[in-house]
């Protein structure tokens, strides 16, 4: 049997130990396993190779994606996707892993919906895909941004400042709620909360009233722009107020044991669900188990309830 692996859409930490796992699980059970490069644009070129076990050495610590990765509008078309197949076929590739967002699922159910099975992994900093507690990144991504956020108030004490920070995530404010209560920020502003800016200037002149020298704001970038985030506090409080904007500092950096745990787990298992004939699935991790949902599931908005608790919890801890 012949299988594949590829990474799309944005890099994340872990997918590289995804990849290294699915070569590694399928080469032991005998498959021959080739690379796609540079994602579905890249299977279009037919920029395709075998990988033996030496590729794969030496890369489960590294970041980003020895794979390399890109998006594509061209794969969007029937005739794209017509093209990919085509490639797959020439090669006598039956199965496909996909690791990415939800972009790269609706991409990986094409393929399963033309002939190709196809297994996703949830690889995005984002954790914004349904059916999985974590996705591939996100525990790094935090604590990069934990490490910031630790390193800005060592300033922000020092200067008696407030700090604005914007993290990632797109639409999903999962970083900003984690990092928020991790990082013992006093405000969070969420795309999914609504909650009123007044209230935060609230919170940041009582806290000053009670002798806080600094405040911390974390801004999920689906939620407004850190500058002029900024220019409202500086307005309304005459603070000194200054802005960081991490932005893809965030998709970098080695992998915690967590995201190489994750996409070593998820990666052997999807090699096993594609030899047992199985495609148009998504695996994640949900109370530690791998759990395995079709694709039509996974590639709905997620219901992301729990982050009101969060926001709640950095309220009441944020006093």
């Amino acid at each position: 049997m012949k299988i594949a692996v590829m990474t799309s859409g944005g890099d994340s930490p872990g997918m590289n130990a995804g990849v290294r796992a699915v070569v590694k699980k399928g080469i032991y059970h005998d498959l021959d396993v080739f690379g796609i490069y540079r994602g579905f644009e890249g299977l279009m070129e037919n920029d395709v190779k075998q990988l033996e076990l030496k590729d794969v050495g030496s890369i489960i610590h590294r970041g980003g994606t020895v794979l390399y990765s890109a998006r594509s509008e061209r794969f969007k078309t029937p005739e794209g996707q017509a093209q990919a197949v085509e490639v797959l076929k020439q090669h006598g590739i039956e199965g496909v892993v996909v690791i990415g967002g939800d972009g790269s699922y609706r991409g990986a159910q094409k393929l399963h919906e033309n002939g190709i099975r196809a297994i996703g992994l949830p690889g995005t900093i984002d954790n914004d895909i349904r059916g999985t507690d974590y996705t591939l990144g996100f525990d790094t991504a935090m604590n990069t941004v934990i490490q910031a956020i630790d390193n800005i108030r060592d300033t922000a004490s020092s200067h008696e400042r407030t700090y604005v920070v914007e993290v990632m995530g797109r639409d999903a404010g999962d970083i900003a709620a984690w990092c928020g209560v991790g990082g013992g920020a006093e405000s969070i502003l969420l795309p999914e909360v609504e909650s009123s800016r007044d209230d935060m200037i609230t919170r940041i002149q009582e806290g000053f009233k009670r002798g806080k020298k600094h405040s911390i704001i974390i801004v999920a970038e689906g939620a407004g722009s850190g500058d002029e985030i900024g220019r409202y506090i500086k307005e309304k409080t005459n603070f000194d107020t200054r802005v960081t904007i991490l932005g893809h500092v965030q998709r970098g950096g080695s992998p915690t044991a967590l995201d190489r745990m994750l996409g070593s787990r998820l990666g052997a298992r999807a090699v096993e669900l594609l030899m047992e004939g199985e495609s148009g699935k998504a695996l994640g991790l949900e109370k530690n188990q791998i759990s395995v949902h079709d694709f039509d599931y996974v590639v709905q908005d997620k219901e992301n309830d729990d982050i009101k608790d969060l926001y709640k919890l950095a309220i009441e801890l944020s006093i």
